[in-house]
């Protein structure tokens, strides 16, 4: 009977694991930034739309946005439909926000 194969070394297995758990903590990091960036632009987008008494919604330019996004996840090989949810969950808290700031 075979034996089972040895497992790798605890110590390296532990500090693989460390950096690439260190790899995504800054990803995470970087990604709230960025979408922390994104939210102040967008409140800024809302403002402006309030002052000059325009919709806080554009299901046209959302539609153009939701298609880029999702040909953006192909080319990253991502899957279109993570990409859709993921702009989507965007939008809908950027209008929420604009709706509660035009009160």
């Amino acid at each position: 009977m075979d034996q089972p194969a040895d497992p790798p070394n605890c110590d390296t297995a532990d500090a693989t694991l460390a950096a690439f758990r260190r790899s995504i903590d800054n990803i995470d990091a970087a990604l709230i930034h960025i979408l922390a960036e994104r939210f102040r632009i967008t409140q800024a987008v809302g403002q402006y739309k309030a002052r000059a008494s325009l919709p806080p919604a554009d299901p046209e330019r959302e539609q153009r946005q939701i298609a880029r996004l999702r040909a953006l996840a192909e080319q990253a090989d991502l899957d279109p439909e993570f990409g859709e949810k993921f702009i989507r969950f965007i939008i809908d808290e950027v209008i929420r926000h604009h709706k509660s700031a035009q009160g």
